[in-house]
């Protein structure tokens, strides 16, 4: 690696520190940081939301697009797939590449709903509440027999 790609790296490295927090440099999360949807939670009440997933993804956007271009080339979706690791730890460039130009627009990229959300969001109100993470985790179906069988012959 040469020195001056070193330099610009610490210099990516250094502003996603800045603007995003540590956490937005972790590709693994140490015990007590935090992880999912909390590292997108704007004002940390527990409630995870659209607009909030939204601005997370834009404010990762635009630390990626290193040549201000409006767009992520591969390189680029390097780095933002670096910040979100926790958020997005499967993310791949096609995903968000949806209309195949070889690279991502702000639109696409920002456009991506969130997966958590999707799952968690029973009433469809773009808001994620305690109650409805709490509902979403408990088991679903029978657990077992509600009685035992009865013998019908005897």
């Amino acid at each position: 690696m040469s020195y001056r790609n070193s330099i610009c790296g610490m210099g990516v490295a250094l502003t996603l520190w800045l603007v995003g927090g540590p956490i937005a440099l972790a590709q693994s999360p140490s015990p007590g940081a935090m992880s999912g949807p909390e590292v997108w939670d704007a004002n940390h009440d527990g409630v995870y939301t659209c607009a909030e997933w939204k601005s997370y993804l834009d404010r990762i956007f635009t630390l990626a697009d290193r040549n201000r271009d409006g767009n992520l080339d591969k390189s680029e979706f390097v780095t933002a797939k670096k910040a979100t690791a926790s958020v997005l730890p499967e993310a791949e460039f096609g995903y968000f590449d949806e209309n195949q130009d070889g690279k991502i627009s702000r639109a696409e990229f920002v456009g991506k709903q969130s997966e958590f959300i999707m799952r968690y969001d029973t009433n469809g109100d773009c808001r994620v509440t305690a109650a409805e993470i709490k509902a979403g985790d408990a088991p679903k179906g029978p657990q077992g027999p509600a009685q035992k069988p009865r013998d019908v012959f005897h």
